[in-house]
Protein backbone atom coordinates (compact mmCIF):
# COMPACT_ATOMS: atom_id res chain seq x y z
CA UNK A 1 0.00 0.00 0.00
CA UNK A 2 0.99 3.28 -1.16
CA UNK A 3 -1.37 5.38 0.29
CA UNK A 4 -3.71 5.76 3.12
CA UNK A 5 -6.28 7.77 4.55
CA UNK A 6 -6.36 8.52 8.39
CA UNK A 7 -9.74 9.01 9.52
CA UNK A 8 -9.40 11.83 12.51
CA UNK A 9 -12.78 12.37 12.94
CA UNK A 10 -12.60 16.29 12.41
CA UNK A 11 -10.00 16.10 10.03
CA UNK A 12 -8.77 13.60 7.42
CA UNK A 13 -5.05 13.00 6.66
CA UNK A 14 -4.28 11.16 3.13
CA UNK A 15 -0.78 9.89 3.95
CA UNK A 16 1.59 9.60 0.95
CA UNK A 17 3.09 6.67 1.61
CA UNK A 18 5.42 6.04 -1.50
CA UNK A 19 9.09 6.77 0.16
CA UNK A 20 11.06 4.84 -2.20
CA UNK A 21 10.56 6.97 -4.77
CA UNK A 22 10.25 10.48 -3.25
CA UNK A 23 6.29 10.11 -3.44
CA UNK A 24 5.64 9.74 -6.83
CA UNK A 25 2.15 9.46 -7.90
CA UNK A 26 0.53 5.91 -7.43
CA UNK A 27 -2.55 3.97 -7.78
CA UNK A 28 -3.31 4.20 -4.01
CA UNK A 29 -2.75 7.49 -4.28
CA UNK A 30 -5.46 8.70 -6.19
CA UNK A 31 -7.72 6.15 -4.49
CA UNK A 32 -7.22 7.68 -1.74
CA UNK A 33 -7.98 11.08 -2.66
CA UNK A 34 -10.92 9.92 -3.81
CA UNK A 35 -12.02 8.41 -0.65
CA UNK A 36 -10.73 11.27 1.62
CA UNK A 37 -12.68 14.00 -0.59
CA UNK A 38 -15.86 11.67 0.11
CA UNK A 39 -15.61 11.51 3.05
CA UNK A 40 -15.01 14.96 3.59
CA UNK A 41 -19.02 15.79 2.60
CA UNK A 42 -20.25 14.52 6.13
CA UNK A 43 -20.26 17.27 8.26
CA UNK A 44 -17.89 16.53 11.29
CA UNK A 45 -15.10 16.46 9.04
CA UNK A 46 -13.79 20.09 9.30
CA UNK A 47 -10.43 19.97 6.92
CA UNK A 48 -8.16 17.58 5.24
CA UNK A 49 -4.23 17.27 5.22
CA UNK A 50 -2.53 16.00 2.61
CA UNK A 51 0.64 14.97 3.92
CA UNK A 52 4.18 12.46 2.86
CA UNK A 53 5.80 9.42 4.56
CA UNK A 54 9.82 9.53 3.73
CA UNK A 55 11.12 12.90 3.81
CA UNK A 56 9.56 13.94 0.29
CA UNK A 57 5.83 15.52 -0.47
CA UNK A 58 5.79 14.49 -3.91
CA UNK A 59 8.21 14.23 -6.88
CA UNK A 60 5.33 14.08 -9.78
CA UNK A 61 4.92 11.11 -11.70
CA UNK A 62 6.83 7.92 -12.11
CA UNK A 63 8.87 8.23 -15.14
CA UNK A 64 8.90 4.93 -15.34
CA UNK A 65 4.74 4.38 -15.91
CA UNK A 66 5.19 7.38 -18.21
CA UNK A 67 8.02 5.23 -20.37
CA UNK A 68 4.79 2.85 -20.14
CA UNK A 69 2.54 4.94 -21.25
CA UNK A 70 4.45 5.74 -24.56
CA UNK A 71 3.38 2.59 -25.72
CA UNK A 72 -0.64 3.86 -25.63
CA UNK A 73 -2.16 5.78 -28.31
CA UNK A 74 -2.59 9.70 -27.61
CA UNK A 75 -6.31 9.51 -26.43
CA UNK A 76 -5.73 6.86 -23.70
CA UNK A 77 -2.78 9.21 -22.65
CA UNK A 78 -5.26 12.20 -22.75
CA UNK A 79 -7.52 9.93 -20.77
CA UNK A 80 -4.64 9.07 -18.27
CA UNK A 81 -3.81 12.68 -17.70
CA UNK A 82 -7.36 13.54 -16.89
CA UNK A 83 -7.37 11.06 -13.96
CA UNK A 84 -4.77 13.45 -12.04
CA UNK A 85 -6.96 16.15 -13.57
CA UNK A 86 -9.99 14.94 -11.38
CA UNK A 87 -8.24 14.67 -8.61
CA UNK A 88 -7.19 18.41 -8.66
CA UNK A 89 -10.99 19.04 -9.31
CA UNK A 90 -11.73 17.32 -6.20
CA UNK A 91 -9.15 19.08 -4.43
CA UNK A 92 -10.44 22.32 -5.63
CA UNK A 93 -14.24 21.57 -4.76
CA UNK A 94 -13.43 19.79 -1.28
CA UNK A 95 -16.48 21.25 1.10
CA UNK A 96 -13.52 21.95 3.71
CA UNK A 97 -10.07 23.24 3.90
CA UNK A 98 -7.14 21.44 1.81
CA UNK A 99 -3.76 21.68 3.70
CA UNK A 100 -0.56 20.87 1.98
CA UNK A 101 2.23 19.22 4.60
CA UNK A 102 5.22 19.80 2.41
CA UNK A 103 8.39 18.20 3.55
CA UNK A 104 11.69 17.83 1.20
CA UNK A 105 9.71 19.10 -2.13
CA UNK A 106 6.97 19.06 -4.25
CA UNK A 107 8.18 18.83 -8.02
CA UNK A 108 6.14 18.48 -11.43
CA UNK A 109 2.32 17.14 -10.72
CA UNK A 110 3.16 16.90 -7.03
CA UNK A 111 3.58 20.78 -6.86
CA UNK A 112 0.28 21.19 -8.99
CA UNK A 113 -1.22 18.50 -6.04
CA UNK A 114 -0.10 21.36 -3.41
CA UNK A 115 -0.40 24.05 -5.12
CA UNK A 116 -4.51 22.87 -5.86
CA UNK A 117 -4.62 23.02 -1.68
CA UNK A 118 -5.96 25.81 0.17
CA UNK A 119 -3.02 26.29 2.43
CA UNK A 120 0.16 25.39 2.30
CA UNK A 121 2.65 24.73 5.19
CA UNK A 122 6.76 23.80 4.00
CA UNK A 123 9.77 22.93 6.21
CA UNK A 124 12.89 25.11 5.79
CA UNK A 125 15.11 24.16 3.04
CA UNK A 126 11.60 22.94 0.49
CA UNK A 127 12.40 23.25 -3.12
CA UNK A 128 9.21 24.03 -5.95
CA UNK A 129 9.81 22.53 -8.90
CA UNK A 130 8.14 22.44 -12.17
CA UNK A 131 10.56 19.92 -13.45
CA UNK A 132 8.38 18.77 -17.03
CA UNK A 133 10.69 20.32 -19.34
CA UNK A 134 13.54 18.01 -18.28
CA UNK A 135 12.08 15.03 -19.36
CA UNK A 136 10.71 16.64 -22.33
CA UNK A 137 7.43 17.17 -21.51
CA UNK A 138 4.67 20.08 -20.03
CA UNK A 139 3.08 20.79 -16.89
CA UNK A 140 -0.44 19.00 -16.09
CA UNK A 141 -2.25 19.75 -13.20
CA UNK A 142 -3.36 22.66 -13.46
CA UNK A 143 0.34 23.64 -12.56
CA UNK A 144 0.21 26.97 -15.43
CA UNK A 145 -3.06 28.06 -14.47
CA UNK A 146 -2.11 28.12 -10.58
CA UNK A 147 1.31 29.50 -11.16
CA UNK A 148 -0.68 32.23 -13.17
CA UNK A 149 -2.50 33.12 -10.55
CA UNK A 150 0.41 32.69 -7.70
CA UNK A 151 3.30 34.31 -8.85
CA UNK A 152 4.70 36.53 -11.41
CA UNK A 153 4.58 35.66 -15.19
CA UNK A 154 8.31 35.92 -15.67
CA UNK A 155 8.74 33.74 -13.10
CA UNK A 156 6.23 31.40 -14.02
CA UNK A 157 7.92 30.87 -17.03
CA UNK A 158 11.63 30.36 -15.64
CA UNK A 159 9.82 27.68 -13.45
CA UNK A 160 8.31 26.12 -16.36
CA UNK A 161 10.65 26.76 -19.28
CA UNK A 162 14.06 26.36 -16.99
CA UNK A 163 12.79 24.06 -14.28
CA UNK A 164 14.04 26.54 -11.83
CA UNK A 165 13.78 25.56 -8.02
CA UNK A 166 12.06 27.54 -6.09
CA UNK A 167 12.77 27.66 -1.95
CA UNK A 168 9.75 27.72 0.32
CA UNK A 169 11.03 30.93 1.88
CA UNK A 170 11.03 32.81 -1.46
CA UNK A 171 7.72 31.33 -2.06
CA UNK A 172 6.18 32.71 1.33
CA UNK A 173 7.80 35.54 0.73
CA UNK A 174 5.09 36.09 -2.68
CA UNK A 175 2.38 34.55 -0.36
CA UNK A 176 2.07 31.37 -2.10
CA UNK A 177 3.42 29.52 0.88
CA UNK A 178 1.54 30.26 3.94
CA UNK A 179 3.98 29.56 6.83
CA UNK A 180 7.86 28.12 6.52
CA UNK A 181 8.46 25.74 9.69
CA UNK A 182 11.66 24.04 11.31
CA UNK A 183 12.30 20.62 9.16
CA UNK A 184 10.48 17.84 11.13
CA UNK A 185 7.28 20.08 12.42
CA UNK A 186 5.39 20.52 8.96
CA UNK A 187 2.86 17.93 10.03
CA UNK A 188 2.74 19.59 13.19
CA UNK A 189 2.05 23.12 11.79
CA UNK A 190 -0.50 21.59 9.54
CA UNK A 191 -2.66 20.25 12.42
CA UNK A 192 -2.74 23.53 14.09
CA UNK A 193 -3.98 24.92 10.93
CA UNK A 194 -6.69 22.65 10.81
CA UNK A 195 -7.41 22.92 14.66
CA UNK A 196 -7.89 26.66 13.86
CA UNK A 197 -10.42 25.50 11.17
CA UNK A 198 -12.49 23.53 12.98
CA UNK A 199 -13.15 26.14 15.59
CA UNK A 200 -14.77 28.08 12.60
CA UNK A 201 -18.10 28.18 11.23
CA UNK A 202 -17.79 24.66 8.55
CA UNK A 203 -20.17 26.31 6.03
CA UNK A 204 -19.07 29.63 6.04
CA UNK A 205 -15.80 28.38 5.44
CA UNK A 206 -16.80 26.51 2.75
CA UNK A 207 -19.23 28.76 1.08
CA UNK A 208 -15.77 31.35 1.20
CA UNK A 209 -13.62 28.61 -0.14
CA UNK A 210 -16.33 28.35 -3.46
CA UNK A 211 -16.59 32.34 -3.68
CA UNK A 212 -12.13 32.81 -3.57
CA UNK A 213 -12.08 30.41 -6.19
CA UNK A 214 -14.23 31.70 -8.82
CA UNK A 215 -13.29 35.00 -8.68
CA UNK A 216 -10.29 34.44 -10.14
CA UNK A 217 -12.23 33.40 -13.38
CA UNK A 218 -15.67 35.72 -12.66
CA UNK A 219 -16.28 38.93 -13.78
CA UNK A 220 -16.83 41.97 -10.82
CA UNK A 221 -20.41 41.48 -11.78
CA UNK A 222 -20.83 37.72 -11.51
CA UNK A 223 -18.63 38.20 -8.60
CA UNK A 224 -20.97 40.80 -7.06
CA UNK A 225 -23.94 38.63 -7.78
CA UNK A 226 -22.19 35.66 -6.21
CA UNK A 227 -21.52 37.23 -2.84
CA UNK A 228 -24.54 38.73 -2.69
CA UNK A 229 -26.41 35.30 -2.79
CA UNK A 230 -23.89 33.26 -0.42
CA UNK A 231 -24.13 36.47 2.13
CA UNK A 232 -28.09 36.25 1.77
CA UNK A 233 -28.04 32.77 2.19
CA UNK A 234 -24.99 32.97 4.98
CA UNK A 235 -27.32 35.76 7.01
CA UNK A 236 -29.84 33.81 8.23
CA UNK A 237 -28.25 30.34 8.99
CA UNK A 238 -27.53 28.96 12.42
CA UNK A 239 -23.93 30.08 11.95
CA UNK A 240 -24.84 33.74 11.63
CA UNK A 241 -26.81 33.22 14.81
CA UNK A 242 -24.43 31.82 17.07
CA UNK A 243 -21.37 34.10 15.33
CA UNK A 244 -23.09 37.44 16.09
CA UNK A 245 -24.56 36.55 19.25
CA UNK A 246 -21.18 35.63 20.52
CA UNK A 247 -19.92 39.01 19.51
CA UNK A 248 -22.43 40.96 21.26
CA UNK A 249 -21.70 38.90 23.98
CA UNK A 250 -18.26 39.24 24.13
CA UNK A 251 -17.59 35.33 23.68
CA UNK A 252 -16.26 32.88 22.23
CA UNK A 253 -18.72 31.50 19.46
CA UNK A 254 -19.75 27.63 19.65
CA UNK A 255 -20.05 26.33 15.96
Amino acid sequence: MLARVDDQGDRLVIVNMNSARRGALSPDLYVAIHEAMALAEQERVRAVILTSEGGFFCAGGDLNVLIERRKLTEEKRRAKVDELHELVRLIRTCPVPVIAAVEGGAAGAGLSLALACDLIVAAEGVKFTAAYVKAGLVPDGGLTSALSRMVPRALAMEMCVLARPVSAERMETLGVVNAVVPVGEVDAAAHKLADRIAQGPRKAQGAIRGLVAQAYEASEAAQLDAERDAMAHAAGGDEAAEGIAAFLEKRNPSF
